[in-house]
């Protein structure tokens, strides 16, 4: 995937100065360091707006139908390990201080959870209750998902879309303001948004969730025993969570790799807190 978005952007590069090679974030502890290349005129602005109007709606049909969870004793559990968690999240970019951060619960028997672009947070009860997820373990989940937010997975995602449509269409669908540059937008957003992370980004998530988990005090082993409840979740069937976030003994493996790299800042802040 990482090879087709460069080849779709350098196909367009000459029309559209194509793709900027960006880094959303610093390395880290963990040491990320993968440079991105991103649709140079898809803005990290435009995508958190689009996805925060697709995250209002889903808040507003789960309030219509009376499952929006703001007042439950894991409403509260998740509000305090988001605030933890965020106020990490600057130590990965500088602007995400200023991001309008959001975390919601609602009641489903879903094992899932994901963070948008910009910071919208939702988790399903069900991944809570069904594998009885500590403080840590929720941290683990978190961390990953914010990690992906802090990428810009999506934006990439979208950004590769953008490439790969235009070539189908030809660089006159974007440059045009008609039908076929909406469609073009339009089958972008919609890749960007629902197909699965590719594995480099999975092993960004874990890596970067890890360090976020470590920093805010939550003990980073809590990622073994979390991927060790979802490999075994629902008598072997991968839960809609594992869907798009495959875990095998290789990701375990990578994570317990990294854990010694981030104790000590786990150590840290227990100490300070």
């Amino acid at each position: 995937m990482f090879k087709a978005g460069i080849v779709g952007c350098v196909a367009t590069a000459a029309l559209l100065a194509g793709c900027q090679a960006v880094n959303t974030t610093s390395g880290g502890a963990v040491g990320v360091e993968r440079k991105q290349y991103m649709f140079s005129m898809l803005s990290s602005a435009e995508v958190d707006q689009m996805y925060a109007q697709s995250y209002q709606q889903t808040l507003n049909e789960a309030s219509g139908k009376g499952v929006l969870d703001n007042t439950s004793a894991n409403a509260k559990r998740l509000r305090t390990i988001a605030d933890r968690l965020i106020k990490q999240a600057p130590n990965f970019r500088q602007d995400a201080a200023q991001w309008a951060w959001e975390v919601n619960l609602i009641k489903s028997d879903e094992l899932n959870a994901n963070c948008g672009p910009g910071g919208k947070i939702i988790f399903y009860s069900g991944i809570i209750e069904k594998l009885n997820l500590s403080d840590d373990e929720i941290a683990a989940v978190m961390g990953h998902e914010i990690a992906h937010a802090l990428r810009e997975h999506g934006r990439e995602a979208m950004s590769k879309a953008y490439g790969i449509e235009l070539g189908k269409k030809g660089a006159g669908a974007l440059l045009g303001l008609g039908a076929d540059s909406m469609a073009l937008a339009d089958a972008a957003v919609q890749y960007g948004m629902t197909l699965p992370n590719s594995r480099s980004n999975e092993n960004e998530a874990d890596l970067i969730g890890l360090e976020l988990a470590a920093r805010a005090g939550y003990n980073p082993n809590a990622a073994i025993s979390l991927w060790q409840k979802m490999s075994t979740a629902n008598e072997g069937a991968p839960p809609e969570f594992m869907s798009t976030h495959p875990s095998s003994s290789s990701r375990i493996s990578a994570l317990q790799q990294a854990i010694p790299k981030v104790m000590p800042l786990y150590e840290q802040a227990k100490n300070n807190g």
